[in-house]
């Protein structure tokens, strides 16, 4: 009988030393990276303007953003952005791809103008002077790629005109008539009001 007990109780022992190695390894590498190991999405060989991979996921799992643009009292520009399936990171977030989760690249005319961290954001005069410009949102994981669907980043894009300061000049959003789920949305300011408060 106790021939039989002695091997199992080794086994036992085994396992249960395996075990907890197996957990204890798993758990480290989770804390080094301060995210789960599994790879989220696919690396693509596009990039975006600056050489950052886009990083594909499927539709039913993409992050989503929408920009609004309007006038401020002191002849800058309120964004704002709304998201959907996204959170951002706080500073000094491991630099890891976790679905769902980064920062946002805030561009006029194609030009980076900041990243946020948060959904607003002022933008000064005079990054935008008299003329149509192009203010556009996308969104990046932690590691530095651009979450993407079907191949496109996932963007949105405002299209706002500038007039020169003076009497009845008023700054405006104006809204084009496309509009995609992913890739280059080019939403605008969604009737946002000009100076007068008349909309768009």
């Amino acid at each position: 009988m106790s021939w039989t007990r002695r091997p199992l109780t080794l086994l036992a022992v085994c396992v249960l030393l395996t075990g907890a190695a197996g957990c204890a390894s798993g758990d480290a590498r989770e804390r080094g990276s301060g995210a789960s190991p599994t790879p989220v999405g696919t690396l693509l060989e596009d990039r975006d303007a600056e050489g950052r991979p886009y990083r594909q996921v499927a539709q039913r799992d993409a992050p989503d953003v929408g920009i609004e643009v309007q006038p401020d009292a002191a002849d800058g520009w309120d964004v704002r952005l709304t998201v959907r399936k996204f959170r951002f990171s706080r500073a000094g977030a491991a630099g890891a791809a976790v679905a769902g989760r980064g920062l946002a690249h805030l561009y006029v005319d194609g030009r980076l103008v900041t990243r946020l961290r948060t959904s607003e954001y002022r933008l000064a005069a005079h990054l935008v002077p008299r003329g149509t410009h192009h203010v556009t949102a996308r969104l990046y994981a932690d590691d530095g790629t651009a979450w993407a669907v079907d191949g496109r980043p996932v963007e949105s894009t405002a299209d706002v005109t500038a007039s020169e300061p003076g009497p009845g000049a008023t700054p405006s959003a104006t809204t084009p008539g496309e509009a995609r789920t992913h890739g280059t949305r080019r939403i605008g300011g969604r009737g946002s009001p000009d100076r007068a408060g008349k909309a768009s």
